[in-house]
């Protein structure tokens, strides 16, 4: 039986080259990379490959874009866990801006200095801790806004941070930073902030003129403008250290010994006194910082907290915001109110009652002893109550121990004139009780309650109405109420001097009311300036300079808290909570971003994103940090009704289209020239500069041919009608009222 030959397979070594293969993600696959790191995105689910981020009908949620290509992430507030992949990052070839502010990213600073080309930074708000190395900054030459507040990092602040010459903002704080603050020459910084953090040593030369401020919550932080000389502290680390100073080693008692028995006296001596220097200023500074907590929190006057108390032979029924330290503006709680009686001090010292207003009618003190009062908040100017007369009048009585830098004939002057204030967005004292530590001011009460109740603590009715139109009235209220008591109180440095939204009480037809107005000269001058918001004011909050323009400082933040409905940070003196507006919207405006900060119950109103925009621009012109680039109340007002002039350009009206086109081009021209981007007509203001009423319709009468005939403009109250002249060749405007158009 023949033998097949064997079959050798002799070993061959096969090398497999793999060859590295270049791909490049495109932005889409590069950005679902990125929600992919993420935990809890259900706020990205539109991110899916095979669509385009930047489409201009359907534009990814969270980014922004310029020419196709994404610029921006905007990813803030989205609830996001989980790590932020920096190489997917890199892959966005346009990416400027950067913003994962108030989510739960955790661990160490990404490395976002891979990404050479940002510009914008936004990571407030998360929880990023340990130390950020010292050479981070170094290649993030193009940075100009970075913002690391509120987070848990350690460590020395970078020094890196001092070499990046376009730097404009930097916000430190409310972290665990320590050492000392390094010397900052960047010479475009506006905005600098290393509150609450573990610093200490002398605040460099070029940082003073960030006012203090910026670096309170340090307690080891010391100089001329701290109040603590900084002598004590260079002593335990002087540039020729004493013996026992350059000891190395405690246990070793021979090391740099100098052989002097008094020097460890010396040394005790000196470590107490700094101690005992120390605890003190540390006590002082918890004092302060406990009283502005006190002052500030949210709910402390009235209609701040307890608003629109409404008095029923059941137990009344308070709407309350507590807690503002923790943003709770946002809740609605319900209590049962409690009834007081006025102060029994008064009772026993009764005096007389002085009506300065008798538009509400007549009544004394005794009226108000009778009457049961419901508390409706307290806080830095006392405490408020609303009493109900037995005429019916429902009253506020405001309870002082504030408004005490006046004897009574001085008082009763200045109460006097501001009773005789008549202005319907301008809310005049009724009466006034003098003691000479105590006051009450009694004033009208007004149901539905304040601004900042229903811009933030109200999800009812008062909350609805504030659709666009009603928010532009209250805006123009607001400003020509300033504009009343700029002109009325003229003698005034601050004829105002506390305009917050807590402040501007609301009618039943959106019609805002300045109350707690004029007070300036009367509070106590030592309180002043925790008391007054127009101390908010960058010159008064850093140089005691106070003028009418801190007045406008203050009109700007309530512009921009009525057009992005968010609480503003500065209501709050411990920084903690709400939102810096001004500085949100500044930069917003600065990276042409103003749609993106506009409250989203106001923005989906598509048609008036321009007015909107425009208001934006006026509020950020009020809150200009320089008081001399800061608008005035006559220009406020100006642009303010320039934006509200019914939408009519002045150059263009309807008698200025020259053709009968056919029904959609005629309808074009004609939102043209009425500033319509779309059919709805909600913030179209009339037809005429000084007809305020709204327009409902826009109709045209066609002929056979398909020509416009006519134009029919209908509002509330009336409607107008243009007619096509061949003569001329143009739309004139009919004088007998235009007949329904069918």
């Amino acid at each position: 039986m023949a033998i097949a030959p064997a079959i050798i397979l002799q070993p061959t070594l096969i090398i497999i080259v793999t060859l590295p293969v270049i791909y490049s993600m495109t932005e889409a696959e590069a950005l679902v990379s990125l929600k992919n790191s993420f935990s809890n995105a259900e706020a990205l689910d539109g991110w899916v490959v095979g669509s385009i981020p930047c489409s201009e009908d359907d534009q990814w949620e969270g980014i922004s874009c310029n020419n196709g290509l994404v610029t921006g992430l905007r990813l803030g507030g989205m609830g996001l866990v989980g790590e932020i992949l920096v190489d997917a990052l890199l892959e966005l070839k346009g990416l400027r801006t950067i913003s994962f502010n108030n989510n739960s990213f955790s661990g160490s600073i990404p490395e976002f200095n891979r990404i050479g080309f940002l510009k914008a930074i936004y990571l407030q708000g998360n929880k990023f801790s340990g130390d950020i190395p010292p050479e981070y900054f170094q290649r993030m030459r193009s940075l100009k806004k970075l913002w690391l507040a509120d987070n848990q990092f350690t460590g020395l602040i970078p020094p890196s941070l001092a070499e990046m010459p376009h730097l404009m903002e930097l916000h430190l704080e409310n972290n665990q930073f320590s050492g000392s603050i390094p010397q900052m020459n960047n010479p475009s910084l506006l905005q600098f902030s290393v509150r609450n953090n573990k610093l200490e040593g002398e605040v460099p030369a070029s940082l003073w003129k960030f006012g203090v401020s910026s670096f309170e919550g340090n307690p080891g932080v010391c100089g001329e403008k701290f109040g603590k000389s900084c002598d004590l502290a260079l002593a335990k680390v002087s540039p020729n250290p004493s013996p026992i100073a350059a000891q190395s080693n405690v246990g070793d008692a021979s090391v740099g010994y100098s052989g002097n028995d008094n020097s460890f006296e010396v040394a005790g001596i000196i470590i107490a006194s700094v101690v005992l220097v120390s605890l003190v200023v540390f006590f002082i500074v918890r004092s302060k910082r406990k009283e502005e907590e006190n002052f500030d929190i949210l709910g402390h006057e009235i209609n701040e907290g307890a608003v629109e108390v409404q008095v029923t032979s059941t137990a009344p029924v308070r709407r309350d915001m507590d807690d503002a330290s923790t943003s709770s503006v946002n809740r609605k709680s319900s209590s049962s109110s409690r009834r007081a009686s006025m102060s029994t001090q008064s009772r026993n010292n009764i005096g007389e009652l002085v009506m300065v207003n008798d538009e509400r009618g007549v009544f004394g003190l005794p009226d108000l002893m009778r009457a049961a009062a419901e508390v409706l908040g307290n806080g830095g100017f006392g405490s408020s109550y609303k009493a109900v007369m037995a005429n019916g009048v429902a009253v506020v009585v405001k309870r002082t121990r504030e408004i005490n830098g006046l004897e009574r004939d001085d008082f009763d002057a200045e109460m006097t004139k501001l009773a005789m204030l008549k202005h319907w967005n301008v809310l005049a004292p009724l009466a006034y009780h003098f003691r000479k530590d105590e006051k009450l001011v009694i004033s009208e009460y007004v149901p539905r309650g304040s601004l900042l109740f229903s811009l933030h603590g109200d999800r009812g009715p008062s909350h609805a109405e504030l659709d666009w139109p009603a928010r532009m009235k209250i805006v123009r209220g607001i400003a020509e109420g300033i504009r009343y008591l700029h002109t009325e109180l003229a003698s005034f440095d601050l004829p105002h001097g506390n305009l917050k939204s807590s402040n501007v009480l609301l009618g039943p037809d959106n019609e805002p009311m300045l109350v707690d107005y004029g007070f300036g000269h009367m509070v106590n001058p030592s309180s002043v300036a925790h008391l007054l918001f127009a101390y908010k004011a960058p010159e008064a909050a850093q140089h005691g300079q106070v003028s009418r323009s801190c007045d406008i400082y203050c009109l700007g933040i309530v512009i921009l808290e009525i057009l992005t409905g968010k609480f503003p940070s500065q209501y709050l003196s411990n920084g903690k909570g709400g939102t810096d507006v001004v500085q949100w919207v500044h930069t917003a405006i600065f990276e042409g971003r103003e749609s993106e900060v506009l409250d989203p119950e106001i923005s989906n109103s598509r048609n008036c994103l321009g007015e909107m925009g425009q208001l934006l621009h006026v509020g950020a012109a009020c809150t200009e940090s320089n008081p001399h680039l800061r608008l005035d109340v006559v220009e406020a007002i100006r642009r303010i009704e320039a934006i509200r002039s019914e939408g009519v350009q002045e150059s263009r009206t309807i008698e200025t289209l020259n053709k009968g086109g056919d029904v959609e081009q005629i309808a074009l021209e004609a939102k043209i020239i009425l500033n319509l981007a779309a059919p709805r007509l909600e913030c179209l203001h009339g037809i005429n500069r000084d007809v305020s009423y709204l327009v409902h319709t826009l109709e045209f009468s066609t002929s056979r041919s398909g020509t416009v005939t006519d134009i029919k403009i209908s509002t509330s109250s009336r409607s107008h009608k243009y007619g096509w002249l061949h003569q001329t060749g143009k739309f004139h405007k009919q004088l007998s009222p235009a007949k329904d158009i069918t």
